[in-house]
C-alpha cells in the first residue's frame, strides 16, 4: 500500500530539519508553531515512525528522519521545477551543443531530459569533442553552446564546476608502483595544457616515466588504466569503477584544479539557446 505523502508536509519537514527549531521553521513557512507541530505529527503518523527527537534547544533528526530527508528534497525540488516549467512557453527551433566525453553519460542526460520535458519541439544536436575542438566549433558558428575544460584559476568564462585533474591507477594492478612509471597520455594536439601539467607534476616529484599509451580521447586513457597498462591524468569525476585517485599519500597529488566552463555563441543568440544553457547549468549542480 502506497503512503499518501503530502508535499506541504514535506516542505514543513524540511523547514524543521534545516532550522532545527519549530519556531524558526514556522517563520520560514509562514505558519504558527502549533500548525507546524501538527503537520510534523501528521507526517509521522502517515509514516508510522518518529522523525525528530525533541530536546530543550530544539529538535534533531532521528534515523528515520535522516532516511527521509534526501528523498524529501528531491520531491520538493521536482515539484518546484515542474511548476516553473509549466509557466514557461514551449520553445522551438534548434540548438547545437559541444561537450567533452567525460560528461556525455552523466551530466548531459540530465540536462537533455529536463530540457526535452519542457521544450519537446526543439531539435537538439550534440557533438562529443575535446575542449579544443568544441572551442573551435563555437568560434566557427558550428555549435551554439560549448562545455570545455580550462586550466584552474581565474577566468572570464562561466565556471560550471571545478573538476580536478588527478593521476588515476587500477586498484587491481597497482600500476603506479612500476618503474619507470607507465603513463597514458593524449596526443599533444588533443591534450595541450593537461598533458603539460601532468608531465610537470611527475618531474617535480622526481618520478621517471615512459609513455605506454597514447589516445585522442579520455575513453582511451580510461581503458589503459582499467587494464593496468598505465596510469593516466583524468578528471576526478571520470574515475571509473575499480580505479582510484593517486593522492599525496601515494607520492602524487592533484595535477590541476581544472575549470569546467560554459561558453555560448555571442551572435544570433535565442531564447532556445539560453534555455538549454540553463538546463546544462542545473544539470551540473547535480540531481
Amino acid at each position: 500500500m502506497s503512503l499518501p505523502l503530502d508535499s506541504d508536509l514535506l516542505r514543513t519537514f524540511l523547514a524543521v530539519a534545516d532550522t532545527g527549531n519549530l519556531t524558526k521553521a514556522a517563520d520560514s513557512v509562514g505558519r504558527t508553531q502549533s500548525a507546524v507541530s501538527m503537520q510534523i505529527k501528521k507526517l509521522e503518523d502517515a509514516l508510522g515512525d518518529t522523525l525528530f527527537d525533541r530536546h530543550s534547544r530544539g529538535v534533531a533528526l532521528t534515523m528515520q528522519g535522516r532516511r527521509l530527508i534526501d528523498n524529501a528534497r528531491r520531491i520538493v525540488a521536482l515539484l518546484d521545477d515542474t511548476a516553473a516549467a509549466m509557466r514557461q512557453p514551449a520553445l522551438d527551433g534548434a540548438v547545437r551543443i559541444g561537450i567533452p566525453e567525460e560528461y556525455i553519460n552523466s551530466t548531459l542526460p540530465r540536462a537533455l531530459g529536463a530540457f526535452a520535458a519542457i521544450h519537446p519541439g526543439v531539435e537538439v544536436t550534440v557533438q562529443q569533442g575535446t575542449s579544443m575542438s568544441n572551442r573551435t566549433a563555437l568560434e566557427a558558428g558550428e555549435i551554439d553552446i560549448a562545455v570545455v575544460f580550462e586550466p584552474g584559476g581565474r577566468t572570464k568564462n562561466e565556471v560550471l564546476m571545478v573538476d580536478p585533474t588527478v593521476w588515476v591507477t587500477s586498484d587491481q594492478h597497482c600500476t603506479h608502483e612500476r618503474q619507470p612509471l607507465p603513463i597514458a597520455t593524449y596526443t599533444y594536439a588533443t591534450g595541450g595544457w593537461c598533458d603539460d601539467l601532468a608531465m610537470q607534476s611527475l618531474k617535480r616529484r622526481g618520478k621517471r616515466s615512459r609513455v605506454a599509451y597514447v589516445s585522442r580521447t579520455s575513453g582511451g586513457l580510461i581503458a589503459a588504466v582499467v587494464s593496468g597498462l598505465a596510469i593516466a591524468p583524468l578528471s576526478r569525476s571520470a574515475i571509473p569503477p575499480g580505479c582510484r585517485e593517486l593522492t599525496e599519500d601515494d607520492g602524487f597529488g592533484i595535477i590541476d584544479m581544472s575549470n569546467v566552463v560554459l561558453r555560448t555563441r555571442l551572435e544570433n543568440r535565442s531564447p532556445t539557446i539560453d534555455a538549454m544553457a540553463d538546463a546544462i547549468r542545473s544539470a551540473f549542480l547535480g540531481p
